[in-house]
């Protein structure tokens, strides 16, 4: 069986589990403590020099970054319909799995760093330049995803996709933040009704995770 090494409240392992999941493909999921320091431990570092998760071990085989891991897995999986292998279906899920590891999901990291991260490790205040940095990033690449949702219910035609998996993974830690007005999208109606629609999926279901206290008083 192969193993996933994660962590419940990485956004880059989160989207790597879903899609095991939404494939029912068997895996030993392997957590990670990042607040204890593992993903710097000597055995870790082996696995990922990055000192990253989320990293799949398959026998002899180990790979590491989340969107290669789904891509591996959806390969590996016969008759799966979430990551077409039509060329030009492909190229279009894989446009989209670039456009979140490049754009969508820095410009949302820097939020979820600010408000929900600085707050688990007791690391104080977010820092107000870097909020604005990051909202006015996600502004700009969330108007993208809204007109491209406009016509369609999923990122690309024919259903769900391992773009859809991929791109809903950085929303994932301020939506589980329930803090409101912290994730500026509020205004893209489009964007929203996917969300939704995503919440929905038994593999959003099944990996949501409660966050604790913070750290300190």
């Amino acid at each position: 069986m192969m193993r996933l090494y994660y962590h419940p409240y990485s956004d880059n392992a989160r989207r790597a589990v879903m899609t095991a999941l939404s494939l029912d493909v068997p895996v030993e999921l392997a957590a990670v403590d990042l607040r204890k320091g593992d993903q710097r431990e000597p055995w870790f570092l082996k696995l990922n020099p990055n000192h990253r998760v989320p990293v799949l071990v398959d026998d002899e085989f180990v790979l590491w970054e989340s969107h290669a891991i789904m891509q591996y897995l959806a390969d590996k999986t016969p008759g799966q319909n979430i990551y077409p292998t039509d060329i030009h279906a492909r190229a279009d899920v894989n446009r989209w799995l670039f456009w979140c590891a490049q754009h969508l999901g820095p410009a949302i990291g820097i939020l979820n760093r600010e408000h929900v991260l600085k707050r688990l490790m007791g690391l104080g205040e977010a820092d107000s330049a870097e909020v604005q940095r990051g909202e006015d990033l996600v502004h700009e690449f969330a108007a993208v995803l809204d007109t491209h949702l406009a016509c369609r219910e999923w990122i690309c035609p024919g259903g769900l996709t391992l773009a859809d998996l991929a791109i809903v993974a950085p929303f994932t830690g301020l939506l589980a933040a329930a803090a409101p007005g912290k994730l500026p999208i509020s205004g893209y109606v489009h964007v929203r009704r996917w969300l939704a629609a995503m919440e929905t999926l038994e593999a959003w279901q099944k990996t949501i995770v409660v966050l604790p206290r913070p750290i300190g008083p």
